[in-house]
């Protein structure tokens, strides 16, 4: 049963994280290269915070960690189960929980964790149940920076992708965006005013200026077509398809979601790994 599998028995130890004081830069390369979606901050042994895509991508000129990951992060006991554990990722819309035992960090619990276990449930429940039809697609050609800001106001970390003939041929996910964009430094000019005459009555005026140029650094996600970026190789499920199958398929394929289709292919929803966690807690 669920409620019988620990926190501490799936945990992963090895755990990649950023320190205090640290950087955007540093942060950006870290989940990069770790292909994970977020990490968390330490400060003197302790966790302090927990800095993901998401705070990079609504942050883009911050350069300082310490302003830009998430405070007061939520934490898990390794006695846990891992219904407690789904529970308070369901709750607060997170990926992944700090596993914290004597105020220290000894390991770390994320959605694909629990997911991996489901698959050896032996869960039947349909996915239908679970799937999000609420989504929003993307064309193939939508530039890439188009798509993430489309993707940032809809709060989605993933969305399908179709073509001209409204087929969906690929996903394209906040990972992907990410492993996309580069840091780029520019140099940018603001004019002052040495004048004091301005009111809002006026149209022009003679005064002295000053020119100030200053760097800004931020991360950019290029204007590529979608297309080019794109998970395009999909592993799909059918509507009736059970949870403990697509959690397979999941932990397999190394995916988070996976569309949901009907008997002539045509796409029906978006089903998150998030949402195969209700299977354990909504028993």
């Amino acid at each position: 049963m669920p409620k019988n599998i620990k926190v501490s028995s799936i945990m992963r130890t090895e755990v990649a994280y950023a320190t205090l004081p640290g950087s955007r830069d540093e942060v950006h390369t870290l989940l990069k290269e770790k292909r994970v979606s977020g990490v968390p901050v330490l400060k003197d042994g302790k966790i302090v915070g927990v800095v993901s895509r998401a705070n990079l991508l609504r942050n883009p000129e911050e350069e300082q960690l310490a302003l830009l990951m998430t405070r007061n992060p939520i934490t898990i006991d390794p006695d846990k189960s891992i219904v407690d554990a789904a529970k308070i990722l369901l709750e607060h819309n997170i990926r992944r929980l700090p596993v914290v035992k004597d105020e220290k960090l000894v390991g770390i619990i994320s959605v694909a964790d629990i997911v991996a276990s489901i698959a050896e449930l032996n869960l039947t429940d349909h996915v239908g149940q679970f799937m999000n039809t609420t989504v929003v697609p993307i064309w193939t050609d939508t530039p890439l920076n188009v798509a993430a800001r489309v993707m940032e106001l809809a709060k989605a970390k993933a969305a399908p992708v179709i073509d001209n003939n409204l087929e969906v041929v690929g996903i394209l996910t906040d990972r992907d965006v990410i492993s996309a964009s580069v840091i780029e430094d520019s140099v940018e000019m603001s004019d002052m005013s040495a004048g004091s005459d301005d009111d809002e009555w006026t149209w022009e005026s003679m005064r002295d200026t000053m020119s100030i140029y200053y760097s800004v650094s931020r991360v950019k996600v290029p204007d590529i077509p979608v297309k080019e970026v794109m998970v395009s190789d999909l592993v799909k499920a059918a509507y009736i398809s059970g949870v403990s199958e697509c959690a397979l398929k999941m932990k397999r394929n190394k995916i988070d979601q996976i569309p949901v289709v009907n008997a002539n292919q045509k796409f029906l929803g978006l089903l998150r790994d998030r949402y195969l966690m209700k299977a354990i807690v909504e028993n």
